[in-house]
């Protein structure tokens, strides 16, 4: 009877996934938010740490796996400390900016604790991969210069007072929120807030030495495309992960991902070839890069036909961004978070709040909005203000720094190659 009992509860499991176990508990759901947890995690390490490995010269790959290595450890401990905390907990006296301080420690996540229908354990850890990477991208922007004793302090504050918030506005219950403001996966909260922040820093920080003048080509675009190939895997659990839900939302998420990252890589890849007259392998990675990043605020939202169209004018937007608009401001982005994350960040906000009407095969607009000039408007203020905060606070964190223990690397250490002056090891034996 007993082993009747047994099989007839395994076949329930396998025939009904959703079956609850605990209030609201959802297997099936919880099973696919781990999934996408693990696959967010992957696009920092191994994805994003490889993606920007390639794209610096020989003597600072290392540097660059370690900065992303180490923002990976570091965030995930700050996170569970108060980060987590001050994004997610709507209990405290300033919740329209920020959030209290009552889930710090992560007091109340407990094995029992929910979160709709996952444990909150997964849900608060699947939020953690995001605090990671956003923090993670700026490194492409000031690579091969900044201190890492200063890159770390400056991770540290960063996330206190420029990540935690503005999730916060957007996802925690925040002021965002009330506009109705749709940004499904983060373009606001990971790709305009690192994007802008980036490009402060690598403009605090300074160019390189022998910027422009002296070619700094990549030196191992095999790791470079391989990163991006990692990152356009794991952003399926970036953005269909975000609906926290296995359903129907979360599989069209899926969908208008691959079509627009398609669409901007070959967007990429044709403006390239026509204006250089040749397609290069730099040009199709950062290309589906910058299409993940503008489907990201909208995935939740778009239709399929929506999202190839987003994705063409992200390919050709970021395309002009990381060459024509580099050039003309001669700032040293190295490696181009702003031209592909807070560009594309903008063209996905922004486009989001036309493409999501029900006449372009879009799911509707956000709450309180019933017009697309009214959406767009609400995505309007999103980007605005994110861009107004992030870049005030990030400028006055790195001067801090500056004062306190400097924030660059000296000429000898630079020429050096940070991977020996900073770690005194080398990436590849002469």
């Amino acid at each position: 009877m007993i082993k009747s009992l047994f099989r007839l509860l395994a076949v329930g499991i396998v025939l009904f996934p959703g079956i609850a176990f605990a209030d609201d508990l959802n297997s099936g759901d919880t099973a696919w938010m781990i999934v996408a947890t693990v696959l967010v995690l992957f696009m920092t390490i191994p994805g994003l740490s490889l993606f920007y490995a390639g794209m610096v010269r020989s003597k600072n790959v290392l540097s660059v796996l370690m900065q992303c290595f180490a923002i990976t450890g570091l965030m995930s401990i700050l996170w569970a400390l108060y980060g987590y905390s001050l994004a997610f907990d709507d209990s405290g006296s300033m919740n329209a900016f920020v959030g209290g301080l009552s889930k710090a420690f992560l007091a109340g996540v407990t094995v029992d604790a929910m979160s709709g229908t996952i444990p909150e354990s997964v849900f608060m850890t699947f939020q953690m991969t995001f605090a990671i990477i956003t923090p993670a991208l700026m490194v492409g922007a000031f690579a091969e210069r900044m201190k890492f004793s200063a890159m770390l302090l400056f991770m540290t504050a960063w996330l206190t007072v420029c990540y935690a918030p503005i999730c916060h506005w957007v996802w925690g219950g925040g002021w965002l929120s009330e506009y109705g403001v749709l940004d499904f996966a983060g373009g606001t909260v990971v790709h305009i807030n690192a994007g802008v922040a980036g490009l402060v820093a690598a403009i605090v920080l300074g160019k390189r030495s022998g910027y422009p003048t002296t070619q700094m080509p990549p030196h191992n675009l095999g790791l470079t495309i391989i990163g991006a190939s990692m990152l356009w895997v794991g952003w399926f659990g970036f953005n269909a992960g975000s609906e926290l839900a296995a359903d129907g939302v979360a599989g069209m998420a899926m969908a208008v991902t691959q079509l627009a990252t398609a669409a901007a890589a070959l967007a990429w890849m044709f403006a390239e070839w026509i204006k250089h007259g040749k397609p290069s392998v730099l040009g199709i990675a950062s290309g589906a890069v910058a299409g993940l990043v503008a489907i990201t605020p909208a995935c939740g939202s778009v239709g399929p036909m929506g999202a190839i169209v987003l994705g063409l004018v992200a390919g050709i937007g970021c395309f002009f961004a990381a060459t024509t608009l580099k050039r003309t401001f001669k700032y040293d982005d190295s490696l181009d978070v702003f031209g592909v994350h807070a560009v594309g960040g903008i063209i996905g906000a922004l486009g989001v709040g036309i493409l999501c009407a029900t006449q372009f095969g879009g799911a509707g607009f956000g709450d309180g909005n019933e017009t697309i000039a009214a959406q767009v408007g609400a995505q309007s203020i999103g980007v605005i203000a994110t861009i107004i905060y992030t870049g005030i606070v990030s400028y006055i964190i790195l001067k801090i720094i500056d004062v306190l223990i400097g924030l660059r690397v000296d000429e000898e250490q630079e020429a050096q190659g940070l991977d020996l002056a900073l770690h005194n090891e080398r990436g590849y034996i002469l």
